[in-house]
């Protein structure tokens, strides 16, 4: 009997990422998701997954948050990272999701998100993180 082949850590990469898109795409207010950054390209050791998850402006991003953390966490077991980056349907970069599993304002003085618990589960890193206007409409 054969044994299974091993999957490379890229594949598992991937597969946690076919996960995300298959369960984020189902949230009401999910809109186009796309892969970005150096797991796209040849690289055989990208050290992080980077989508782009555009969502409509009433989206309630607690359930993509929730997948978010499901793959961050899958990725971290690979000693990798995934971040989840948001763009409103007018292609503006709204921010990340939000990696604490308990988010509102005051809870952590380690959390830098702007104007946090606005919208619940956005992390505004708007200071740190800006995606071209470019990447945003044609990822």
């Amino acid at each position: 009997m054969t044994q299974p082949l091993e999957r490379t850590v890229r594949e598992e990469m991937l597969a946690g990422v076919h996960r995300f898109d298959c369960a984020a795409k189902t949230l009401a207010g999910v809109q186009p998701i796309a892969l970005l950054g150096s797991i796209v390209t040849d690289k055989s050791d990208s050290k992080d997954v980077d989508l782009l998850v555009t969502v409509s402006d009433a989206m309630d991003l607690v359930p993509l948050a929730t997948c978010a953390r499901r793959l961050q966490g899958r990725l971290q077991g690979l000693n990798h990272w995934a971040d989840v980056f948001l763009a409103d349907e007018r292609g503006g970069y709204l921010g990340r999701t939000c990696t604490w599993r308990e988010c509102r304002p005051g809870i952590r003085a380690s959390c830098d998100a702007l104007h946090c618990g606005r919208r619940p589960r956005l992390h505004a890193d708007l200071g740190d993180v800006r995606l071209s206007p470019e990447a945003v409409a044609a990822p």
